[in-house]
């Protein structure tokens, strides 16, 4: 703990107001900033017995606990200084100077078994300060040893009696060292010299056949409780400080000032105190830091205030409530930073986001193990496997939203060039449909081939292309629309050309008969002019022949020749006529 920590003066703990202890919240605050062990020594005794001047010492300081010159009692309730440990560097020393027993002024006895109480309960070293040799009368002030089995349980449920009880409470007990002041006497036994342990143990003897078996029991009683509840007792001696006034001048007053002997059990006090005293221990080893002797203040003042008895076992209770609650927030603040430091989302499966929690989780576990202590029936390991199975709830959900968040936006990056060609009607065409199903395709390849997807990646693509679903389908009917009519155009076009073809083909064929008919009529033409000009001919020749026969032959020659002339024009009128029944009938060839 850093020094800065530890308070530079004492500091009331647990104010005595009435009769009535509370808790100081400004010492409760500071116990709360030690999270180093504590070694607690507390210190009672009657009043003005010179308590605080030893608790001083301790603490390295002259002053600091009020310390009483007169009859009238100066400290109040229980103070606290907390001070660095002179011999071990990581542990801190707490001072408890308690009130002061037996003040006439307060008269409540109660109020003083109490304050003696606490004083037991929170201590790791007790210091009992009385005044001169320990005799029956010291023993006897005693007395509030032997009230603490009525004041204090070790037990929330009791099954053995008050008495079997008793023998328990060695185990939270703390060492025992009475301090003797202004003491007179040699330390002899028998003639010989003895020292001041043996001193005290000698005084503890149990005290045997005074003849009286009440009598002794009652004198032995308080040898017994202090044989029997302390499980380590150290005793010293010391002379007497000072003489005359100087006597109350102690505060003011340097070594030099006092008895050298004085001063030097003094300094063999604090010497075994430093080396020897424990640091604040629970059942189960549980080590006392400052949060946690916080947290047993205000149980046991809490138990008192209410009038129930301080029991060991609630308070540990108590205190492993809180401990273990803080150990599950200080698990579930360790899994939080290894999940937020480690993860990214979103993880490409969930078994690399489980495996990270899983190594998360043993971590966690592990730091909860280190600082928890009697979770009884495993309550908080319980508590903190459901925060943690919380936890990876959470981050699953965190990374299915993480993943459809991603994919969302790479959807919206890859796609949106295809959407604006549609809305801009570049598919609304016949062939559009195919040509978009090839675009969507080859947009699809391109998001599976981007990394850093996550888990949502398939489920999220399937969902947008179904919300796109609409825009397919209107790309395939205004194809599907489009690619009809063109087909009945062409239809219609084929259907036209065809008639075309055939109006053509007809022109041809009247073209080619006109022209045929044009070539008959020339042919027709030509053998009658032919006919005519052989006809022409023949009558020539006949008329010649005919003009030789009438200048040569006789007249009988002439009379054949016209026989023979009107033979030879009957056959050509008769060739005339069938040419010109042939050509009326069309049955005419021209040769």
């Amino acid at each position: 703990m850093a020094s800065e920590v530890h308070i530079q003066g004492p500091v009331c703990l647990i104010e005595n107001m009435k009769g009535q202890l509370i808790p100081n919240q400004e010492a409760l605050r500071i116990l709360s900033s030690i999270n180093q062990p504590v070694v607690v020594v507390g210190i009672a005794g009657l009043y003005c017995t010179g308590k605080s001047y030893l608790m001083n010492k301790l603490a390295g300081k002259n002053t600091g606990f009020s310390l009483g010159s007169t009859v009238q009692s100066h400290t109040k309730g229980i103070w606290m200084w907390c001070v660095p440990h002179p011999q071990k560097s990581d542990h801190t020393l707490v001072l408890l100077d308690t009130e002061g027993l037996g003040d006439v002024e307060k008269g409540d006895n109660q109020n003083d078994c109490w304050i003696f109480a606490l004083a037991i309960l929170l201590s790791s070293t007790f210091v009992y300060n009385s005044m001169g040799a320990i005799n029956q009368q010291a023993l006897d002030q005693l007395h509030y040893v032997i009230e603490l089995t009525d004041r204090i349980r070790t037990r929330s449920l009791l099954d053995q009696d008050e008495l079997e009880d008793s023998d328990e409470f060695v185990s939270f007990f703390p060492d025992l060292v009475w301090a003797l002041r202004d003491f007179s006497l040699k330390l002899e036994l028998n003639g010989e010299s003895i020292c001041p342990d043996e001193y005290l143990e000698n005084s503890l003897k149990i005290l045997r056949g005074t003849g009286q078996r009440g009598k002794e029991q009652k004198l032995n009683l308080p040898r017994l409780c202090i044989r029997k509840f302390f499980p380590k007792k150290k005793c010293f001696v010391f002379e007497r400080p000072a003489h005359g006034k100087k006597f109350g001048q102690l505060q003011s007053l340097q070594d030099e000032d006092l008895d050298s002997d004085f001063v030097e059990q003094v300094a063999e006090f604090c010497s075994y105190v430093f080396s020897c005293s424990k640091v604040k221990t629970l059942s189960g080893g549980i080590k006392v830091n400052g949060p946690r002797l916080k947290s047993l203040v205000i149980t046991y003042v809490n138990t008192i205030s209410s009038g129930g008895l301080p029991c060991v076992e609630n308070a540990v209770l108590a205190l492993s409530q809180t401990e273990n609650a803080a150990a599950v927030q200080k698990a579930i603040a360790h899994y939080d930073q290894q999940m937020n430091q480690k993860l990214q989302l979103p993880t490409e499966t969930l078994q690399e986001l489980v495996d990270l929690h899983r190594a998360s989780e043993k971590e966690a576990t592990k730091i909860f193990m280190e600082n928890c202590f009697k979770d009884v029936n495993q309550v908080f390991k319980m508590e903190l496997g459901i925060k943690l199975a919380t936890k990876q709830d959470e981050f699953i959900k965190k990374n299915l939203q993480a993943s459809s968040d991603r994919c969302s936006a790479l959807l919206q990056d890859i796609f949106s060039p295809l959407e604006e060609d549609v809305k801009q009607g570049l598919y609304f065409k016949p062939g559009g449909y195919h040509l978009f199903i090839q675009k969507k395709k080859e947009l699809k390849k391109k998001y599976c081939e981007e990394p850093g997807k996550g888990v949502q990646a398939e489920e999220a693509l399937q969902k947008f292309l179904q919300s796109k679903e609409d825009v397919t389908d209107a790309v395939l009917q205004i194809d599907q629309a489009l690619t009809e009519k063109e087909n009945k155009i062409e239809v219609e076009h084929v259907k036209a050309e065809a008639a075309q073809a055939t109006v053509k083909l007809l022109e041809e064929r009247q073209k080619k008969g006109d022209e045929l008919m044009k070539e008959k009529e020339m042919f027709y033409q030509e053998q009658l002019k032919n006919l005519t000009e052989k006809m022409e001919k023949a009558q020539a020749q006949l008329r010649e022949e005919h003009q030789r026969a009438t200048e040569h032959k006789l007249q009988e020659q002439e009379r054949l020749l016209n026989e023979r002339f009107q033979q030879e024009n009957k056959i050509i009128q008769d060739e005339i006529r069938n040419l010109q029944e042939r050509k009326s009938t069309g049955k005419w060839v021209v040769r």
